[in-house]
């Protein structure tokens, strides 16, 4: 009896604010509850103790806790606007969250929403302040109590310039307590925390092997709202922040600020304008500020494009020249909630998440051909081209792995990651083996590299893609949030999540006077096990396969359970009897040789166990199709360290399998028991039991 049904595997939707403390209750009920009581927040979730601080290490210096109405006599969380001077970094080697922040301070409403301007520790204050950051597609307020770490009463990390500033360092601490401690800070990219700050998606370029349409990559970027930053590259630390004659500084964060293409001697020339937060220090070359290439253009273009110049530390730059004397930009491509509603386009965005479990899903690179397919697989269907582009799709893609740096004090680290796109066929299924052996990727990551996220644009004609995101390594385990910019909206869906079973009602026994030789046999086995009864109860029947299975010396076999045989009854005794009639037991021995048959066939190393990378196929061959979250229950529960399942196992498996769905198809056609429950849920509790 055939039966089918899938999952919906829609991409995620962005969420609202949710309060990230353990309790659930928000900022407001904590600092209400606090002024009510008069006492000061104290957070049970990141205590003010040696443990929020390191996980590797002992402290290795005397550290006091101090709030800063005991550090200074009037703080303030911000003093006169959050601009870079109020971020100076200590004595943590996280300067990539600084230069972040820095960056941050450049735009005020996404500023706004990481640094809530609702509090003080003037107004209701109760040392308590909270902040808001983007994890895995969703906004995560943070809350923490004031209480910072000092020496001899100075601040240990970061801190402002003006000593009764404290809005940076208690960021950094909130950021510290999102991650799990504040050395679980050291190490890492300015895009990653940006990322946090903005729920979008980081892109860099290097300026000297960037595509030609690097100018137009930029122009979409800035009318989508992204956050654009460049730099220059230095070869040693004496470099670091060292003024180049034409005014410009090396080892330094530059915003981008502006691009425009401006008529100029009867041609078009690109023009670029770039930020230096330090408002001073500019280009002092060609159409710098006061250049004599501005009185050759038009005084109504001069005048449009100046309009919106800042006095200090902006400045204009051509295109050619940027290229040539910059080393690196970094684009932070903004989410559509990310976005205020006047920005001129947005990106379409789709999310999903996932996980890579050995034996199972985590299948490694195309390097491992055997396990490859077995990763999580997407279909990505593109339509619509760009507005400039008459064949042609903007796809960027990017796959983050979540929770490492949490995990750091696990003795876990980054997994090195990538991922590959292929021409889709036709069929919506998820796709095996040969697909992937006979058919070359259409693009793919640069590298696979151990960073937590990795992202690629892409220009693809209209048509259907299936996207593969993998380890490098097969069997390494974690978990992954894919999510795929496009400039028109793109359909996409996670294959393999249909659950199907083709279960066909077996064919009646002979009688007896038509038996075959085998069936005469097997009758002569029965009689000889079942005794005066007629009848096989489950332990005679454990008896007789592993009497039976122990002489075929082509699978391994640890014996069969008394669980396995109590539900190979339930599977087969139709008249409810707890025990199994010849005809009964017959049917049972066919399909017991043809499950026989499957295993040997995916047996490929005939070493008498079969991969649970191969389960998927195995089980679809024998008429029972799952998706990916019920194949991988059963690979973590049915394999062995090597990632091999023995018969006994295999058996198990898919005579449960083969029980719970007639069981749902039965309850289902009754409408009983399973109202609010669908065949997905139904089997993982039931496989858990």
């Amino acid at each position: 009896m055939p039966y089918s049904s899938t999952v919906s595997s829609r991409g995620l939707q962005p969420t609202k604010v949710v309060s990230a403390q353990s309790d659930g209750k928000t900022f407001e009920q904590l600092r209400q509850e606090c002024l009510q009581r008069k006492v000061l927040f104290e957070d049970p979730d990141f205590p003010a103790c040696d443990s929020s601080l390191f996980y590797s290490q002992s402290v290795p210096i005397n550290f006091q806790w101090k709030r800063p109405l005991e550090i200074c006599q009037d703080p303030k969380f911000i003093l006169g606007g959050a601009d870079r001077t109020d971020i100076c970094q200590g004595e943590l080697g996280d300067c990539w969250l600084l230069a972040a922040i820095a960056s941050l301070t450049l735009h005020k409403q996404t500023l706004a929403r990481v640094v809530p301007h609702d509090q003080s520790f003037e107004d209701r204050y109760a040392g308590i302040f909270h902040f808001q950051f983007w994890q895995h597609n969703q906004w995560l307020d943070v809350v923490v109590d004031d209480k910072l770490p000092t020496v001899r009463n100075r601040l240990v990390f970061v801190h402002s310039a003006d000593n009764n500033e404290f809005w940076s360092a208690l960021l950094e601490k909130a950021y510290a307590k999102l991650h799990g401690s504040y050395e679980a800070l050291k190490g890492g990219s300015t895009l990653e925390a940006m990322e946090d700050f903005t729920g979008g998606v980081g892109e860099t370029y290097e300026t000297k092997a960037a595509p030609d349409n690097l100018f137009q990559i930029l122009q979409k970027a800035q009318e989508r709202g992204s956050m654009l930053g460049c730099s220059i590259d230095i070869t040693s630390s004496a470099e670091s922040e060292a003024r180049t004659s034409t005014g410009l500084v090396k080892g330094h964060a530059y915003s981008i600020t502006g691009l425009e293409e401006v008529n100029y001697r009867g041609g078009k020339i690109q023009l670029i304008r770039v930020r230096n937060p330090w408002g001073q220090v500019e280009w002092n070359g060609p159409w710098s500020d006061n250049s004599r290439e501005w009185n050759m253009i038009d005084r109504a273009e001069k005048n449009r494009i100046m309009q919106n110049s800042l006095d200090d530390g902006e400045f204009w730059m051509e295109f050619g020249d940027f290229k040539a004397n910059y080393d690196r930009i970094e684009i932070c491509n903004l989410t559509p909630d990310a976005l205020t509603d006047d920005t001129t386009r947005k990106w379409e965005v789709t999310m999903f998440e996932g996980n890579w479990i050995r034996g199972s899903t985590a299948g490694g690179c195309r390097n491992y051909i055997d396990t490859f397919w077995t990763n999580p697989q997407f279909k990505l269907t593109l339509v619509d081209t760009d507005d400039d582009a008459d064949d042609q799709c903007s796809v960027i893609v990017a796959l983050m792995q979540k929770n490492r740096r949490r995990l750091r004090k696990e003795g876990l680290d980054l997994e090195t990651i990538g991922f590959a796109i292929y021409e889709a066929p036709n069929e919506e299924d998820h796709q095996g083996k040969d697909f992937f052996r006979y058919n070359a990727s259409k693009a793919r990551s640069k590298t696979y590299i151990n960073v937590r996220e990795i992202s690629q644009r892409f220009l693809l004609p209209p048509g259907n893609y299936l996207l593969v995101p993998t380890t490098f390594q097969p069997h390494h385990e974690a978990d992954f949030m894919l999510r795929i910019f496009s400039e028109k909206k793109a359909d996409t869906q996670e294959l393999g999540n249909t659950i199907e079973a083709d279960l066909p009602d077996p064919p009646m026994p002979n009688p007896p006077e038509e038996e075959t030789d085998e069936e005469k046999g097997l009758r002569r086995l029965f009689q000889q096990i079942s005794g005066s009864d007629q009848a096989i109860s489950a332990r005679e029947l454990q008896f007789v396969l592993n009497e039976v299975l122990a002489r075929r010396k082509e699978v391994k076999f640890d014996g069969v359970s008394l669980n396995t045989c109590h539900s190979i009854i339930n599977l087969m005794d139709v008249d409810s009897s707890g025990m199994l009639d010849f005809q009964e037991f017959k049917i049972f021995w066919d399909k017991l040789k043809k499950w026989i048959m499957l295993f040997l066939s995916f047996d490929t190393d005939r070493s008498g166990r079969m991969s649970s990378y191969e389960l998927r196929i195995a089980l679809k061959a024998a008429g029972i199709q799952l998706n990916t979250k019920l194949l991988q229950l059963l690979g973590l529960r049915f394999a062995d360290s090597n990632y091999d399942i023995d018969f006994d196992d295999y058996l198990t498996c898919i005579v449960r399998l083969e029980n719970m769905i007639r069981v749902f198809q039965a309850l289902d056609k009754k409408k009983k028991g399973v109202v609010s429950m669908n065949i997905e849920q139904f089997l993982f509790l039931s496989m858990n039991v």
